[in-house]
């Protein structure tokens, strides 16, 4: 279970607390929506959120079969939909650093990738395009 405490602090932007760990997160809104886009939207942190959850299960994994994908890099890009204006689609490219996969490890790395709690707590209508590169 994890704690936010989040506040409104005026000019369409958020300030989000983890409490457990103090780190602070702004928010503003998009440059397209009234805000001024100085800040992750909220809906940037979605598509954020995304792609460090990918990363994260994919970390476990490889640390638990003894292989490292430290230096991978996520390249998100986030289109908005609307009526109602939403998510539609994101994407990701996820970069892989130069480093020699097996076949089983890359299998891994992909199954990993689409059982992150993210990915599945988002709704089906959200298209969501996801591309491994292994640079080898």
């Amino acid at each position: 279970m994890a704690t936010i405490k989040t506040t409104y602090i005026g000019d369409l932007r958020t300030n989000a607390t983890h409490i457990q760990s103090n780190s602070v997160i702004l928010t503003d809104a998009p440059s397209d929506n009234h805000g001024r886009g100085e800040a992750f939207s909220p809906t940037d942190l979605l598509a954020a959120s995304l792609g460090s959850c990918m990363l994260t299960i994919m970390g476990i994994a490889a640390n638990v079969h003894g292989f490292s994908i430290d230096g991978t890099t996520a390249e998100i890009t986030k289109i908005m939909a609307s009526n109602p204006r939403r998510v539609g689609t994101i994407e990701i490219h996820l970069w892989f650093p130069s480093n020699k996969y097996s076949a089983k490890e890359k299998k891994l790395i992909e199954h990993a990738a689409f059982s992150c709690p993210v990915y599945h707590s988002l709704h089906p209508d959200l298209e969501k395009n996801i591309h491994l590169h292994f640079n080898e």
